[in-house]
């Protein structure tokens, strides 16, 4: 069996930041899917988030993301990843990291001074929602802002290793 794409990236040397993961074609139609990697936490060097900030951000994100007016009818998905080192953004075209740059600045932006009920957060809404913690998603998004988001280049914008 083929290794998949995530898995061939040194996670010893990968910093937070926003990657293309990989791009898709539809065979049939040659519709493109992009896929980022939206890292939020140095892999394997430091603590990873706790799932309620993850669902969180989930859920903050993707409200966020699927009401944007340019962005929202493109958007495929948006989720965390399962090591909890950070979230997948896959939407439709061939799309650069630099062009998602200012939509997901915006998508934590959202999170970090979010305020309220979280969306999709009740029973009926969520099979597991009472396991949120917006203070928490909060300080994650403003960490991600400030250290990565505000001062990102290049370096961080394409896998390295």
């Amino acid at each position: 069996m083929d290794k998949i794409a995530s898995f061939t990236v040194d996670h010893l040397i990968l910093e937070p930041g926003i990657y293309v993961s990989r791009i898709d074609r539809d065979s049939e139609t040659g519709a493109a899917a992009t896929t980022f990697d939206i890292r939020l936490t140095r892999p394997n060097r430091e603590p990873v988030m706790n799932t309620a900030e993850v669902h969180t951000i989930e859920h903050l994100g993707a409200t966020y993301l699927r009401n944007d007016p340019a962005w929202g009818s493109r958007v495929v998905y948006f989720g965390p990843m399962g090591c909890r080192t950070g979230f997948y953004l896959v939407v439709f075209g061939e799309v650069s990291s630099a062009d998602v740059l200012p939509l997901v600045r915006g998508l934590f932006a959202f999170v970090r001074d979010f305020e309220g009920d979280i969306p999709g957060a009740r029973p009926e809404e969520c099979g597991n929602y009472l396991d949120q913690n917006l203070a928490a998603a909060k300080w994650w998004a403003q960490r991600y802002l400030a250290e990565t988001l505000d001062v990102i280049d290049g370096a961080h914008l394409a896998y390295q290793g």
